[in-house]
């Protein structure tokens, strides 16, 4: 099974909680009622759907709720990263050398069981917490 990131949880769940909601990054019109029914279209309808790396939308579902942008490869099927929705298209080389998996299915064999360490709580002044 396909462990999918969530920004905004920032934890890796299940696939089946998330919905792919199209193309990310996509010039709404702010009057979308002025525009001509060709124009209309080719934003409703036509998407790039390029081989190779893409900017998606989705949304945890069955998580936080909240919608946030995958950059994907298509070939692979492989997340590259997520990150939050409303934040700059990111550059596909920092992406790729910096954001580490996206999603758990994307991991190197000898990190499949690796868990990753947790952070010390603290209550605010440096002292440890339960």
């Amino acid at each position: 099974m396909l462990l999918i990131r969530c920004p905004y949880c920032e934890e890796e769940r299940p696939e089946l909680e998330f919905r792919n909601a199209g193309e990310a990054h996509i010039a709404r019109s702010a009057d979308i009622a002025s525009i001509s029914d060709e124009d209309f279209e080719k934003f409703f309808f036509i998407r790039s759907n390029t081989k190779g790396i893409i900017y998606e939308r989705w949304r945890h579902v069955h998580g936080c709720a909240r919608f946030f942008n995958a950059v994907r490869d298509t070939v692979t099927d492989k997340f590259v990263m997520t990150y939050k929705a409303g934040e700059p298209k990111p550059e596909i080389e920092r992406a790729a050398n910096n954001a580490g998996p996206a999603a758990w299915a994307n991991r190197p064999p000898d990190q499949l069981n690796v868990k990753k360490p947790t952070r010390k709580r603290t209550n605010g002044k440096g002292a440890s917490t339960k």
